[in-house]
């Protein structure tokens, strides 16, 4: 790409990013400032932030929780990332199904802050029970997870995550659990296909409303 400066210093706005799709990484950019003098800056920070929120949306990115308060009781949370469109389709659903790999004995970081984010929904509750502070849409939930390791205790700290937060807390209702454990080494490719666990999942998800 080779930017005619003339033409962009008639854009308005004193930066101009051009940004796209990335094969290394979620996002490629370039930032030209024709009106400050600099006809590209390479390493401008600023123009980063600005395309921030279009990648966050592009990509379905949820942020982990400010812990700012200000979206308590009924208001949206001020992050503008993809979030704030799943909070519908959360208040909809019937079940919402929690699937993550096992990353260092617990749930990715992209489902902890998605979970942090119910935040946002969280309805006022004058006499919460104890150790609650606020009240949750009631819905079922149900976890599926995998992992190269199948000790017994490969799951317990992200079962003990999920059922302490998702049930105990928030208030959802189990609906149960399928954990994957030895899917392949964590050096090699995924084995997921070489076991049972495919299957099991799949009857998990025809029977879990069968009763």
């Amino acid at each position: 790409m080779n930017p005619v400066q003339n033409l962009l210093m008639e854009i308005e706005g004193r930066i101009q990013n051009a940004t796209a799709k990335g094969i290394d990484a979620d996002c490629v950019s370039r930032s030209f400032c024709p009106k400050l003098s600099i006809q590209e800056d390479p390493v401008c920070g600023f123009a980063h932030c600005q395309i921030a929120d279009y990648w966050s949306k592009e990509l379905n990115e949820v942020k982990g929780c400010l812990g700012c308060n200000a979206c308590r009781y009924g208001k949206p949370c001020v992050q503008k990332d993809a979030f704030n469109g799943f909070v519908p389709k959360i208040k909809d659903a019937d079940c919402i199904v929690f699937a993550s790999p096992l990353y260092f004995w617990t749930v990715s970081s992209r489902i902890k802050a998605f979970i942090e984010r119910f935040y946002c929904i969280a309805e006022e509750d004058s006499n919460p029970p104890l150790g609650r502070y606020e009240k949750y849409p009631v819905k079922d939930c149900a976890l599926l997870m995998t992992s190269a390791d199948d000790f017994f205790w490969t799951f317990e700290q992200a079962v003990s995550y999920y059922q302490f937060t998702m049930v105990n807390y928030i208030g959802f209702q189990d609906r149960g659990m399928v954990l994957a454990g030895g899917c392949g080494d964590t050096n090699g490719k995924p084995q997921i296909d070489k076991t049972a666990h495919l299957q099991v999942a799949y009857e998990f998800g025809k029977n879990i409303y069968s009763e």
